[in-house]
């Protein structure tokens, strides 16, 4: 049985994320307040058999187009719907038709839920290794995000090499997934629960570097970590010392360095975007208050100045004049590090 089928066979037969043997693939993370509103105006079907280990919804979604990669019963991309609004669109892709079934179910009601003249979401079968076989053309997407999907994947430098095609210019990849502090052994990849659990597939961090390296992204950033216990004897002990993380990561379709560069520059965040009057934070050591001006690395201003968060800041200086590494103040913590600007 190939990794698909094996992947296929262990999700149809789950009836609600109750049936899973580990909390691995069970978010716990905090979610803000005005995504859970929308959660409660998602059928409760499509929340039962949600199977995520983080939150990968960032901000400033009115108006464009979404990826969701492994989408399933639809709740990441429903959650999404009501975020991009009615000008925007989101695009599910899966390869079980049990999750598809349900997700593809509600996309009318979902749509009068949202108070939505039509449905903006297209649920579509495929394989998040092949993007091209689903439809989805080249430099079409603004955001693609996955929820504890990857990691279930045979071919993982496929998936990016494929995210990073379909991206736009200035586009974002936004996932949390599940990884790993080592290499796993193939007898571990090879047992179907330790694999369906989201943990025998986990990638190595170091490994997912290098694979984003690879696709021409040199710089990532980490937003939440968190450390993954099994609760699960028979599990753990099969699994021996390897430590697991539920990681969400941000990385851009820029054209970034692979170390971060001073050239003088700084950021005012201007307090304008939605739910976010206060602060935006872009990843787990970049936090910017309303009128304050930050001074940044030549990447983390590309992030910003690059993107669909331009409108939101004001800036002082360009890259006309280089001044040297720019010192980025690393977190000292056990936790894996971030990309570029660590």
């Amino acid at each position: 049985m190939s990794t698909e089928d094996q992947v296929k066979d262990y999700y149809k037969k789950l009836e609600s994320s109750k049936d899973l043997q580990t909390n691995a693939c069970c978010t716990t993370d905090s979610i803000p307040n005005y995504q859970k509103e929308i959660l409660k105006n998602i059928e409760p079907e499509i929340l039962d058999r949600f199977y995520g280990c983080g939150t990968p919804i960032p901000d400033v979604l009115d108006g464009i187009t979404v990826l969701d990669l492994g989408s399933g019963t639809g709740r990441d991309a429903y959650l999404l719907s009501k975020l991009v609004g009615e000008r925007g669109h989101v695009i599910g892709i899966d390869m079980t038709d049990e999750q598809l079934d349900v997700a593809k179910k509600y996309q009318d009601s979902q749509a009068k839920r949202f108070g939505f003249t039509k449905s903006n979401t297209t649920f579509t079968k495929g394989y998040i290794e092949d993007l091209a076989s689903a439809g989805i053309k080249s430099k079409s997407v603004d955001l693609v995000v996955s929820n504890c999907v990857i990691n279930l994947s045979p071919d993982k430098p496929a998936v990016f090499k494929e995210i990073f095609r379909v991206l736009k210019e200035g586009g974002e990849m936004y996932i949390s997934d599940v990884f790993s502090d080592r290499r796993i052994s193939d007898d571990l990849r090879k047992d179907p629960v330790l694999y369906g659990e989201c943990l025998s597939g986990a990638l190595y961090i170091e490994d997912f570097r290098r694979i984003l390296n690879e696709c021409g992204c040199l710089d990532y950033r980490i937003t939440e970590t968190r450390r993954l216990t099994i609760n699960n004897k028979e599990l753990e002990e099969k699994l021996g010392d390897i430590k697991f993380y539920s990681i969400t990561v941000r990385a851009f379709k820029l054209n970034l360095e692979d170390r971060c560069e001073d050239y003088g520059q700084t950021v005012t965040y201007k307090g304008s975007m939605e739910n976010l009057s206060d602060q935006f934070v872009l990843d787990d050591h970049h936090t910017f208050k309303k009128g304050e001006a930050v001074k940044v690395c030549g990447n983390s201003s590309d992030m910003i100045l690059k993107t669909r968060f331009a409108d939101h800041f004001t800036y002082t200086g360009d890259k006309s004049i280089h001044l040297g590494a720019f010192d980025c103040n690393p977190i000292q913590c056990d936790e894996p590090a971030s990309g570029g600007c660590c």
